[in-house]
């Protein structure tokens, strides 16, 4: 749910990055970190756990500047991927207005792109959020590898919803800007309702 502040007249809204550990949630927020104009963004903030980093900054995006009189800003949050961390996910959740589903297309990787996914729901629906209602957008990540899975398949077992996806390279910023723009979009639509 998005926080508005009438004093400031800013609209604020919550994405949050989720998948499995190491599926390239940080790089992602990273890559558009780097890439956004300084006067735009905010500090990046890490939070560091034993074996990877949960990272936040808010944007300010200059061509969605202005909802009916109201600044948009969006926080940009990653989930750590490990099981070990499913308390701190399911927090990072709470208040959630959109999520990117960042999947690691390696065939290795697929039984914990599911067990996320369900951890996921599992996590909407202690909040009383309905998967099918909320802004998703599905990114599959590490296309440049190796033993990758068909695309096919990773719709077909992950993106049960139809939702919007992106295939992506996130080292390379391949598909990290569409993934973003895709979510931002969808999460500015259901604020216009």
């Amino acid at each position: 749910m998005p926080f508005i502040n009438f004093a400031t007249k800013e609209i604020n809204c919550k994405i949050v990055y989720y998948g499995p550990g190491l599926s390239g949630k940080t790089t992602n927020i990273k890559w558009i970190y780097e890439h956004v104009k300084p006067e735009n963004r905010g500090e990046l903030v890490t939070l560091a756990t034993e074996t990877e980093r949960t990272l936040f900054f808010d944007f300010v995006p200059i061509e969605i500047s202005d909802v009916k009189g109201f600044k948009v800003r969006f926080h940009l949050y990653t989930t750590p991927g490990q099981i070990i961390y499913q308390a701190s996910r399911k927090l990072i959740l709470k208040g959630v207005d959109g999520i990117v589903f960042v999947a690691d297309s390696q065939e290795e990787r697929h039984d914990a792109n599911l067990d996320t996914l369900d951890d996921m729901i599992e996590n909407l629906e202690d909040y009383g959020i309905d998967i099918k209602e909320i802004p998703l957008v599905f990114q599959y990540n590490k296309r440049d590898l190796p033993n990758v899975l068909p695309i096919e398949i990773l719709k077909k077992d992950l993106n049960r919803w139809k939702c919007p996806d992106f295939e992506a390279i996130a080292i390379k910023g391949i598909g990290v800007l569409e993934t973003f723009k895709e979510i931002t979009k969808q999460v500015l639509r259901k604020l216009k309702k």
